[in-house]
């Protein structure tokens, strides 16, 4: 059954892969082991979670399982057959962990060798004699230029996140790795992304190669829904407390622009009583693991980090990402949002937008292939409410009997119910409790579309209006007595309707309703999807407008 399953799988790997849990391979997985491929230098592109670790140890399966059976013994340097390079020291470390498991069967031995650990370690790791050599490039060079590892022997060299670490300035390293190494080996190359400086290394060193792609953009965020929400300018940390105070216990990457960043917002987070840290490239080797391990256990539920310090994160249960800062294209947002959603697991991403940008983002969720709902801020009600529903949930859930409890917790229960009302022992209690979360919900100021619309030329504008040609106009039963805000009608109307931004004209707020309209091409699903109920928002209702 095994064979039948995975019988494209290089000999010796089916029985690891149905151990480990595979029922199937997934589609990078499956792309790179086309028959026509075989032998051919490959550009891997596929989405984060998508798999690529095991279909980079796939490609080179067979010229390990020779390096094995070729192994010289008492070899006075490490000279490795299979070359894996990698920007970081956990995605290092993730790849050889990966590999490692892989190549079991095999007999092979992996080694890591990363900047940031002992050298003497290294010396004693190299000594082992291993096949398969996963390294950040510094590290790698420093090893060449100190004669403790050879080169001469490697068939292949894969470069994993080839576009990151060129971006991180190690093109120099690169090179000199890869002219350590025979002209006859294969390359591979596996990117999120091929700007003209990975395809001029590319062109440069590969032969023959062809471009394997797994997942298309947008397939594969298909277990994560997407939520953009509109926040004003110093408002940053009392939206993430607000939206943070909805699960405080839920795992959570938030993103953010520099070092510096991940510090401000994470003792921010931790002076309102949220267990989070920083993560970045400030931190040492042991203070990056304690970091991390903390987070993958769950003993700190909030990480902040920046992008180049989240590469090679490998945490199967996070649940949902908040970009506080935007990324700089679409083709990060989507790798960052990958690290949610995986392994089978529902995930979230928040995206959190500053008025300026809304275009942007628009443009750039459109390039990534990915929908988003248009949501707000969560007020006071709505976190209140959740703590209560998640408390009675958890009771359900967990609560023992009675006759479960200890004699002293009984006893006690017994005093306490003596000569008092029971509500008013449960109010007292629930008082003295943090159910509701670590602090207070922040006040939230509103952000109107007209702090959007200056942003936004008013030739531009009236380009769109006039590209448009009419607009269907809709009447909404929620006005400024019921707390109607702009900002908020259009994260409704954009979530309930199904469009986005660009398909709203003007809003306006009524006492008890409200006018908003919507491009007239789109008027008719609009007028569909959003006459539907929803619960989250059950007394507000959009019928077209009856008016002149």
């Amino acid at each position: 059954m095994t064979d039948s399953l995975f019988a494209e799988v290089p000999e010796g790997l089916a029985s690891v892969l149905a151990a480990r849990g595979f029922t199937e391979l997934t589609p990078i997985q499956k792309a790179v082991l086309k028959p026509e491929l075989k032998g051919r230098d490959l550009r891997i592109s596929s989405q984060t979670g998508s798999g690529k670790t095991v279909a980079l140890g796939l490609v080179v399966a067979d010229q390990v399982a020779r390096a094995v059976k070729a192994k010289k013994t008492n070899s006075p340097k490490a000279r490795p057959s299979v070359l894996l390079v990698a920007p970081t020291r956990e995605l290092a470390v993730q790849l050889s962990g990966e590999l490692s498991w892989l190549f079991e069967a095999l007999g092979a031995t992996v080694v890591s060798l990363t900047g940031g650990t002992s050298i003497g370690l290294d010396f004693r790791e190299l000594k082992r004699g291993p096949q398969v050599l996963v390294g950040t490039p510094g590290r790698l060079r420093d090893h060449l230029e100190r004669g403790s590892l050879l080169l001469d022997q490697v068939s292949v060299v894969a470069l994993d996140e080839a576009d990151e670490m060129l971006a991180m300035g190690f093109q120099e390293e690169i090179s000199a790795i890869l002219d350590s190494t025979p002209p006859e080996r294969q390359t591979h190359l596996v990117s999120a992304t091929f700007p003209r400086s990975v395809r001029f290394v590319a062109d440069r060193h590969q032969r023959r190669p062809a471009t394997v792609a797994g997942t298309a953009p947008g397939k594969s965020n298909s277990d994560i829904e997407f939520h953009t929400m509109l926040v004003g300018r110093n408002q940053t940390i009392a939206a993430l407390t607000n939206v943070l105070l909805m699960a405080p216990e839920t795992k959570t990457l938030i993103f953010v622009r520099t070092r510096m960043d991940t510090t401000q917002v994470a003792d921010a987070l931790c002076a309102r009583g949220f267990a989070a840290r920083p993560l970045s490239g400030d931190l040492n080797q042991r203070e990056r693991t304690a970091t991390l391990n903390s987070f993958r256990l769950g003993q700190t539920p909030i990480l902040v980090a920046t992008d180049v310090a989240a590469r090679g994160l490998d945490v199967q249960d996070i649940a949902q990402v908040i970009h506080v800062h935007l990324p700089d294209n679409a083709e990060l947002l989507t790798h960052r949002s990958g690290r949610t959603g995986r392994a089978g697991r529902k995930g979230r991403t928040l995206i959190f937008v500053p008025p300026q940008a809304i275009r942007r983002v628009d443009s750039m969720l459109g390039h990534a292939g990915i929908k988003a709902h248009r949501s707000h801020i969560p007020s006071a009600e709505e976190i209140y409410q959740a703590a209560d529903e998640r408390l009675l949930r958890d009771i359900d859930e967990t609560g023992t009997p009675v006759s479960g409890g200890s004699e002293r917790g009984l006893a006690l229960a017994a005093r306490l119910l003596e000569a008092r009302d029971p509500v008013e022992v449960v109010a007292a209690l629930l008082s003295r409790s943090k159910y509701e979360g670590p602090c207070k919900p922040q006040k939230i100021e509103a952000v109107s579309i007209r702090e959007n619309r200056k942003s936004t030329p008013s030739r531009l504008r009236r380009s769109r209006r006039a590209a448009s040609g009419s607009w269907a106009r809709f009447q909404v039963s929620w006005g400024k007595h019921h707390g109607a805000e702009p900002g908020r009608l259009l994260a409704i109307a954009c979530r309930r309707g199904g469009i986005n931004s660009s398909q709203v004209g003007e809003i306006n707020i009524g006492g008890r309703s409200s006018m908003i309209e919507v491009d007239a091409s789109s008027a008719r699903a609009f007028a569909r999807a959003a006459g539907r109920p929803d619960p989250r928002d059950p007394m507000i209702k959009f019928r077209e407008w009856q008016g002149k």
